[in-house]
């Protein structure tokens, strides 16, 4: 039976190295990202997902304004977040935000909902990493009460009580498109299943297939729960070259540069080549090569998993901006056709 499947990109807005060879200074970082979601439109890509940071290493701390100026160049391509990190936000303003965001752009907004890979936010906005689970559920939970577009009455112990009261703006079609990001723990897989939202597999480390039991529970869930079958995604990071061994040694001094970076902060090793390979070769979560290689592994994890979505995590680090538009190029003309064409 053809499956079809969206192909999509995912940026966190790397802070990313010049011709010059020095960092680029943050605003030209996002100008960037918006020439590199410009042309995923212009390729026929279906979705565009921003990351929110609030780290030096990372340019976007405001997804949705960096949204809201790819709406205003672009026609067809879905807009959304990579992830929205609802933990250290207000679910209301959250809402608000791409509800908006949903109005500029002619209903094009999505939003990915998760708990995020890193901390900055909660004592920049003053929460306590100790209610690291409390937040993210309680908001989670009136986040769905949101997305009904109704009056909302809810109360908890992270927000002030909603009385009765109705959410401006709503949205043209009466729901605004949620998933939830997770990272393998079975408990945020029945949690999506619980609330009926599509699931968006963060595939970051490992063999993507390990991942199918995931997908089994996910649906098992939602059948106990009453809830119609749902899309199940996958985001994982790659980079597209003419050749496979382009590809990897363009990838390498950045990718592993940005392991290392981020292995000070979290205790990791260093991370050796012989590990890059194994990740970058056909069972590893890298989706690195030549448009062949990348598009046959797509599909061969597509088929697994039974993905309706997969976004290629396009930013790594401080690769170039001009070597990321050559791979976004490959992806759009290349890979998402070949993709497209064996899966039909």
């Amino acid at each position: 039976m053809a499956r079809k499947i969206e192909l999509g990109l995912d940026t966190f807005g790397d802070v990313t190295y010049g011709p010059d060879g020095k960092l680029l200074p943050p605003d030209q970082v996002l100008r960037n990202v918006v020439e590199e979601a410009v042309l995923a439109d212009e390729l026929g890509l279906d979705f565009i997902g921003i990351g929110e940071h609030h780290r030096q290493d990372f340019a976007v701390s405001a997804p949705e304004v960096v949204l809201a100026a790819i709406a205003g160049r672009t026609s067809r391509i879905r807009l959304g977040s990579a992830v929205t990190v609802l933990s250290s936000d207000d679910p209301v303003r959250v809402f608000q935000r791409f509800a908006t965001l949903d109005a500029v752009s002619s209903g094009r907004a999505e939003v990915i909902l998760g708990r995020g890979s890193f901390t900055e936010s909660f004592p920049l906005f003053g929460f306590e990493l100790d209610q690291y689970e409390e937040l993210f559920e309680e908001k989670l939970h009136l986040f769905t009460e949101l997305r009904k577009e109704q009056p909302v009455s809810w109360a908890g112990s992270t927000r002030p009580a909603l009385r009765g009261q109705q959410v401006q703006p709503t949205t043209a079609s009466g729901s605004l498109p949620t998933w939830i990001a997770v990272g393998g723990t079975p408990q945020s897989v029945v949690r999506a299943a619980h609330y009926g939202l599509p699931l968006m597999l963060a595939i970051i480390g490992g063999a993507p297939l390990n991942f199918a039991p995931f997908v089994d529970l996910y649906k098992r869930a939602l059948a106990e729960f009453g809830q119609p079958a749902l899309p199940v995604g996958a985001h994982s990071p790659g980079y597209i070259a003419a050749t496979d061994e382009q590809a990897r040694e363009e990838m390498w001094p950045h990718y592993v540069e940005m392991q290392e970076r981020i292995g000070r902060e979290r205790g990791w090793g260093r991370m050796s080549r012989a590990q890059f390979e194994a990740e970058a070769g056909p069972d590893g979560a890298l989706f690195v090569g030549s448009p062949q290689t990348v598009a046959s592994k797509i599909v061969t994890v597509a088929k697994g998993l039974g993905l309706s979505r997969f976004d290629l995590k396009y930013s790594l680090g401080t690769l170039p901006h001009e070597q990321l538009m050559t791979s976004i190029g490959l992806y759009g003309r290349e890979v998402a056709p070949a993709v497209r064409e064996q899966l039909a």
